[in-house]
């Protein structure tokens, strides 16, 4: 699957995880089931989904040791409330919520789509059904002329100036998605318009949702293409922007995972605190490239600047320190590729991550890292071409080597 297909058709953390299953099934990788009896081979490549939202995949090296890699399959949107619509003046309205931290003014007077899962009815129970509208909807601006200070002081009420517009007169929102019995939802309005290129050179991507879909991209990819040598592990968990606090976005999930691959390959406790010790996590997540208009934002020494490499994140709402940052910056080192170093504007705190949360729950070494981009959680954002092509190939160098206790690190 190309990156473009990739960005524009995960609507969500479900299409997302979706579309990761099917490059994993097409790579001969096998699905497992928590709570089963797992019967791992050395050389295998298996994955696990949970909530439909999150999934981990892992290739079984001979070394007993963990090279891991996390990101998350979300990015900020508006979840719809129900299926209960507003009416005014015969307009009919979606009721929704703020998802995450979206850059809200650039949602309005766009493409946006209705997707999502539907949980309906069976003879048996329940099933989901994932669904993107046929449709499109749209947030539509107070024009100038009513509100002439817009420009220059914004004003967002998210319970009334937020709501897409969805029909005129008479509409039912789950049966404009399915025809059958609808318990309940999880369905979000999310910018629709595909993913391109700009710039003279076309140096640059566009898209919706670069930040963190371009570091699950990556992460798949790179686990495809890699030899490992060890347990390579790639993570990629639901609901980071809204705290990581679910059973599908808690590295708890990711942790049970690891005791599963333990215990079927019969490691002892000794070994499982070996593999973790001796290992690594690399927390991938997008990063601020200095903004041409403002750079007074950024650190006066350490700017990122879009295709200059993977950047190495500093701060303390990052995991990254001393030591898991030069293990990182060796390996990149040792295959020729670029990096830089993130450190934020000493007013201003950086976003958090997967990292430290990650770290906590299985204690290994962690380093933050993802690529530069501007717009952060803008329904459109702009990241540098070459640099998700670095990303990937550093991941796949870091999921191929071999890690020891003594902070050596052997390349394939």
């Amino acid at each position: 699957m190309q990156l473009k297909e990739f960005l524009d058709s995960s609507y969500t953390a479900y299409h997302t995880t979706a579309n990761a299953c099917e490059i994993l099934k097409e790579e001969g990788f096998v699905q497992l089931t928590l709570g089963d009896s797992w019967h791992l081979e050395r050389g295998g490549s298996y994955f696990v989904t949970r909530n439909g939202s999150s999934v981990v995949a892992f290739c079984l090296g001979q070394s007993n040791v963990f090279n891991i890699v996390v990101s998350h399959t979300d990015s900020p949107s508006f979840k719809i409330k129900g299926d209960r619509l507003i009416e005014n003046e015969g307009l009919l309205r979606l009721n929704t919520e703020k998802y995450g931290g979206g850059l809200l003014y650039s949602y309005f007077d766009r493409q946006m789509k209705v997707a999502g899962r539907l949980l309906v009815e069976t003879p048996n129970g329940v099933e989901q059904q994932l669904v993107v509208s046929d449709y499109n909807v749209v947030i539509p601006s107070l024009a100038i002329h009513l509100n002439r200070e817009a420009n220059e002081k914004p004003f967002l009420k998210l319970q009334s100036d937020t709501l897409p517009l969805f029909a005129q007169d008479e509409g039912e929102l789950y049966g404009s998605l399915t025809d059958r019995r609808v318990l309940d939802a999880d369905l979000y309005v999310v910018p629709a318009a595909e993913a391109f290129e700009s710039g003279l050179h076309n140096e640059f991507l566009c898209s919706a949702r670069l930040d963190n879909l371009t570091s699950v991209y990556s992460s798949f990819y790179a686990l495809v293409g890699a030899e490992p040598q060890g347990l390579a592990v790639v993570a990629c968990l639901d609901n980071e922007e809204t705290g990581s606090g679910t059973r599908q976005g808690a590295p708890e999930f990711l942790k049970q995972v690891l005791n599963g691959i333990a215990n079927a390959l019969e490691l002892t406790n000794t070994e499982v605190v070996y593999a973790a010790e001796n290992g690594m996590v690399l927390s991938v997540d997008n990063g601020h490239a200095a903004h041409p208009a403002h750079l007074e934002k950024h650190d006066p020494q350490y700017r990122c600047r879009m295709n200059g490499g993977v950047i190495v994140k500093h701060h303390v709402n990052y995991a990254t320190d001393g030591l898991s940052a030069a293990i990182f910056k060796r390996l990149m080192n040792d295959v020729e590729l670029p990096f830089q170093d993130l450190y934020n504007n000493s007013e201003l705190s950086g976003g958090s991550t997967l990292g430290l949360v990650t770290a906590r729950e299985l204690g290994m070494k962690v380093c933050d890292i993802g690529i530069a981009q501007l717009a952060m959680h803008s329904a459109c954002e702009t990241c540098g071409v070459e640099d998700v092509e670095t990303m990937q190939k550093a991941l796949t160098a870091f999921l191929s080597c071999t890690l020891s206790g003594d902070n050596n690190i052997t390349v394939r």
